[in-house]
Order: C-alpha cells, then structure tokens, then sequence
C-alpha cells in the first residue's frame, strides 16, 4: 500500500510524527512519502521539529514560504500536483486543519486519489476563524475520516457523512506527547529561566483574531500583564506575534518574560511545570488537558469541547472579569505537576496509541 503524507505547519509535525513511525515499522506492508509543503519553513518553526520528534526529513519539500490564506493554498495546489500525480499513493493522508491540510486535499480529489483525514470532524462554529473553513472542507472532500473524540462523530454525522467513512482512533497528537515526557526530563529550559516548578504561567498566543487588530491585542496584552502581577508569566513568541506587536508598538508588563519559540521537548518541560497555561492554541488545550495542566483558552469558542467536558481546559474569551476570575480559581486549587509517566487517560483512546488505529484503518480500507 502507498501512502503519501503530508506536512505544512508545527501542530502537522508532532501529529505525523508517530505516525510515520508506525508506517516505517510496518514496511512490508506500506510505502511511505512524506512530503513538507513549507508552509512553517524556518529552523524554529519547523527544522527543529523534525528533529525533536525523530520525524524523519521530508522526501520532498515544496518550499512554498508565507503569504495570505489564499497566496498559500493556491502555490500549494501548484506544486502538490505533480507530486500526486507521479506517485499515484494508495491513500493521501493530510493532519489538523491548516492550510496545506485543505490545499492537498482539493488536489486530491480533482486527481482521484483517496484521501485520509487524520483529526476530522473538529468544530468550533466560528467560521471566522480560517482553521473552521479548512476542517469543514478537508472533511467534505475526504473518503476516511479519522476522528480523535466522540463528539468529532456525531458533528459528522450531522453534516451528512456516512458513518462507514467515520473511524473514532484517538488523539495521536497524545502519542507524540507520551513519547516526549522521557526526553523532556533532560531539557534544562527552566534552570536557563530560573523557574521553579508551579511558580509560574505560560502564555501563547498567535490567532489573527487575537493579534491582528492592535487595540485588541495591546488590551490583551494588558490583561496578561494583570495576570503576570500574580506569577511570573512566560510567552515563548511566535513570529506573528512578535511582529505585530513590533508594528503596533504595545509595552509588555515587565512581569512578561518573552523567549524565542522553543523545540518540542523544551516547551513540554516548560509547560508541564507550569502553575497555569493561558493559549488560543488548539494542540495546547489538548496536551495540557491529558497531562492535568490547568489550561484558559483565550478564545470564545473552542473545536476541542472535550478538553472542557473531560479535560483541564475552561473556555474564558478575553474578558478582563472572566479571565482574572478564571485564573484566581485556578491559583486557590492544589497544583500538581504534570511530570510523570503517561497517566490513565481521562478521554477515551488517548492513550498514546492513535497511531496503530490509524495505519490499521487505511489498511483495513485499503482497496488494490
């Protein structure tokens, strides 16, 4: 069976990592291409990545760079094609919701070949957000859709999509999760910041909603310094966000510690000490909610519901009141640490183990 695979951004990385391995262990029954879009291209968005995973380098990169939402699925459906078109896989697999996820799959299906969605059936109704028109999409064009929760089913079934296209297998970005605590523990990240375990926050944030409109993000940036007056907060900054508060010329509170974007295992040793994580992050509210991290998604609406109902996470938007409320209930709570072995998952099948279910399904809807 030949499987073409595809990556573009960060949060595709650490979901197909574990599942390239599995393929490569099963390599008497399955060849496998992976093919690096470069819609994330520098060293710190995306070259340390593949090392820090163990994902091994890409057969072929696009190298298609930033530009707009549109720029970029456009330039990746040029250069995908010929790719897809010489290969000719068995299944096309595409992870998440970025724009090379949507991108390759509109080529997919205007060649014919099948297409395998792994995350599918995410929503969070804000159709606003970029994220929610590629999901919406990549699962309308998809023939296997690869749910990681319960309620990813039934937002497919309601849509329409027959349930023999809809397999529940897990979250494999948990597996990439589980695979990394050991790693973790030998990351000297929080010595170098002089952090103790508990006594500190840590903040991302990069959705355009967040950090596109300068007095939007100055009064959140206001609002994380309120927070950062009760703990240490740090914000690793992502390139977005570095240059739109450059731009906009907002003053961080001097309680805000700003670092570089770190490689996997650092941020995972820097979070799972953490007394709190504040995010607009999807993947975040997903790890933080298997490790026990408490976790305030600054966002109004989430496509990870679960991480609510069974998780860490509490939706808080960026309301001054709801926020601070939020994060003074947090600090009153015992704090444990999220370093320790994989725990029992609180979330069925979350349990490190996705990506077996995922190659087992494209095999068993493998059709020569």
């Amino acid at each position: 069976m030949k499987v073409l695979n595809v990556v573009g951004a960060r949060p595709n990385f650490v979901k197909m990592a574990p599942l390239v391995r599995e393929m490569d262990r099963r390599s008497g029954q399955i060849e496998s291409l992976l093919v690096h879009t470069g819609q994330h291209y520098d060293e710190r968005m995306a070259g340390s990545f593949f090392r820090d995973l163990g994902l091994r380098r890409p057969e072929i990169d696009l190298g298609i760079g930033s530009g707009s939402h549109t720029e970029q699925v456009a330039r990746i459906m040029l250069a995908f094609e010929p790719v897809l078109k010489s290969y000719r896989p068995d299944w096309l697999v595409v992870v998440g919701d970025v724009n090379s996820t949507l991108a390759c799959a509109l080529v997919g299906a205007r060649v014919g070949v099948r297409i395998a969605h792994v995350e599918a059936g995410l929503r969070s109704g804000d159709r606003s957000m970029p994220e929610e028109i590629n999901r919406l999409l990549t699962d309308q064009l998809a023939d296997l859709l690869l749910t990681p929760s319960a309620d990813a089913d039934q937002n497919l079934r309601r849509e329409g999509i027959g349930p023999e296209r809809i397999v529940r297998v897990g979250n494999v970005m948990i597996d990439s999760l589980f695979e990394q605590l050991a790693a973790a523990t030998h990351s000297r990240i929080r010595e170098e910041l002089k952090l103790e375990p508990g006594g500190y926050a840590v903040l991302t944030i990069h959705r355009p909603v967040n950090v596109d409109d300068p007095s939007r993000l100055a009064q959140l940036l206001r609002l994380c310094g309120e927070i950062a007056d009760r703990l240490p907060l740090v914000l690793p900054l992502h390139p977005r966000t570095r240059e739109r508060i450059a731009q906009g010329g907002a003053a961080l509170h001097p309680g805000i510690r700003t670092i570089e974007p770190l490689p996997y295992p650092d941020f995972l040793r820097l979070w799972s000490g953490a007394r709190l994580v504040c995010t607009d992050s999807g993947g975040l509210q997903e790890e933080t909610s298997a490790l026990g991290i408490p976790c305030l998604t600054l966002r109004e609406t989430t496509e990870r519901p679960v991480t609510i109902e069974r998780g860490s996470n509490r939706l808080v938007g960026t309301d001054r009141r709801r926020v601070l409320d939020a994060v003074d209930a947090v600090l009153a709570e015992p704090w444990r640490s999220g370093e320790v072995s994989p725990p029992t998952p609180t979330i069925p099948l979350w349990d490190g183990r996705a990506a077996g279910r995922i190659v087992d399904s494209l095999l068993a809807h493998y059709i020569v």
